[in-house]
């Protein structure tokens, strides 16, 4: 097994290609780590989510790690963290053009509103607020590669 790391137009491109992600925030020294989705431009991941736990931790601290990864054979992977600041994006003057980005690049995905708009069975009604449009702005972006020999 070879590993090597990926350069950051290697690890832009693996950022585009994908669309499912692990983010992973913290809160008074607990981190926390979820699944979403997401689309990838303008050097930031753009995302919405219902109301909970990671927008509300987010909210507290912005500073977050996302990482995507493919699995390109048997043995092989490739892997990228990337070290940003959340940023949401409220529909209301001053963000509507962000917002609108965010929608557009979304949209893209027939499927794009399921994750962040489901809600597990038994959900309380607070929990069915509407959904907050979020970046994720890239300060800072690595990754690395296993292949076969």
């Amino acid at each position: 097994m070879h590993i090597r790391t990926l350069s950051t137009l290697e690890c832009t491109k693996l950022l585009k290609a994908n669309r499912v992600a692990r983010l992973a925030c913290a809160r008074d020294g607990q981190p926390y780590i979820v699944t979403f989705y997401y689309a990838y431009a303008d050097s930031r991941l753009y995302a919405f989510s219902a109301p909970g736990k990671k927008i509300d931790w987010m909210r507290v601290n912005p500073l977050v790690s996302v990482q995507v990864d493919e699995h390109t054979t048997a043995q092989g992977w490739k892997s990228v963290i990337v070290n940003g600041r959340y940023e949401e994006l409220p529909d209301r003057i001053g963000h509507k053009v962000q917002l609108d980005h965010a929608w557009s690049l979304l949209s893209k995905h027939a499927d794009w509103w399921e994750p962040g708009a489901l809600k597990p069975i038994g959900a309380s009604a607070a929990e069915h607020l509407p959904p907050v449009f979020f970046s994720i702005f890239i300060g800072e972006v690595s990754g690395r590669e296993a292949s076969e020999n």
